[in-house]
């Protein structure tokens, strides 16, 4: 089965990112939110929206 190079390239990069934690989700989210902190990147925020209303056919 042929396989994305690019894709398993980010797969593997994913999983050795995660097992720098243990697989551990909470220190996983803790560690993007510090880099998103620390980081000096402009950030965008949007408000959210309202969801759609879907009329039902009779």
């Amino acid at each position: 089965m042929w396989q994305d190079p690019i894709i398993k390239e980010t797969r593997e990069l994913r999983n050795q990112y995660a097992a720098q934690f243990k697989h551990d989700l909470d220190a996983i989210f803790n560690d993007i939110k510090a880099r998103q902190e620390r980081s000096t990147r402009k950030r965008v925020s949007f408000p959210p929206r309202k969801p759609a209303v879907i009329k039902k056919c009779a």
